[in-house]
C-alpha cells in the first residue's frame, strides 16, 4: 500500500490539532516527548510505529527534506497511546544524532514551524533493531503499512 492517509485518528492531551505544543515538550523546556493516543486502526494491524517530523526546517540531506524528532517502533498492536515521555518501543535516531524524541527547537527568528506527528499501522509484528533512521524504518515497514495519520503542532522560538 501507498503512503496515504487512513480514518485512524491521532490526538494529544498536550496540545490540540492545529495548536501550539507546549515549551515542555520543546528544546527550550523538559525536552519531553508528548502523550499520544489513537483510535480506530485498520483491521489486521499487528503493530504501530510513530514519527516526529519538521518538514519547515531549512535542511536538505540523503534525499530527504526537514528535520526528524522521533522515531519509534516495535510498538505491538495492543498499543493504543503513548503517555508523555513514555519509554514504549524501539528508539530510533532523531536529526539531533540521538536516539529517542528530541523536542521542536527551529532556528531563531525562523517563524512557526509544524510538526506532524505520524502514526502508521503495520500489518505485521516488527521487532527491528534500535537506531533505525526514519528513512530506513520507512523502507522496512512499508510492504507492511495499512494505514497512517497524523497530528500536527505547531512551534516558534521567540
Amino acid at each position: 500500500m501507498a503512503f496515504a492517509l487512513s480514518t485512524m485518528q491521532l490526538e494529544s492531551s498536550a496540545f490540540a490539532a492545529g495548536g501550539a505544543i507546549p515549551t515542555k515538550h520543546t528544546g527550550e523546556g523538559d525536552d519531553t516527548s508528548p502523550a499520544l493516543s489513537w483510535q480506530g486502526a485498520p483491521e489486521g494491524t499487528k503493530s504501530f510505529a510513530v514519527i516526529c517530523h519538521d518538514p519547515d526546517a531549512p535542511l536538505v540531506q540523503n534525499g530527504g527534506y526537514g528535520f526528524v524528532h522521533w522515531v519509534l517502533y516495535n510498538l505491538p498492536d495492543s498499543t493504543t497511546s503513548l503517555t508523555e515521555n513514555s519509554g514504549e518501543g524501539t528508539v530510533g535516531i532523531n536529526h539531533f544524532g540521538k536516539t529517542g524524541y528530541g523536542g521542536p527547537m527551529p532556528p531563531e527568528g525562523h517563524g512557526v514551524h509544524q510538526y506532524y506527528f505520524w502514526v502508521l499501522a503495520l500489518d505485521k509484528a516488527t521487532d527491528l533493531p534500535e537506531g533505525l533512521s526514519m528513512h530506513e524504518l520507512l523502507k522496512q515497514v512499508e510492504p507492511h503499512l495499512l494505514g497512517m495519520n497524523r497530528l500536527v503542532g505547531t512551534y516558534q522560538r521567540d
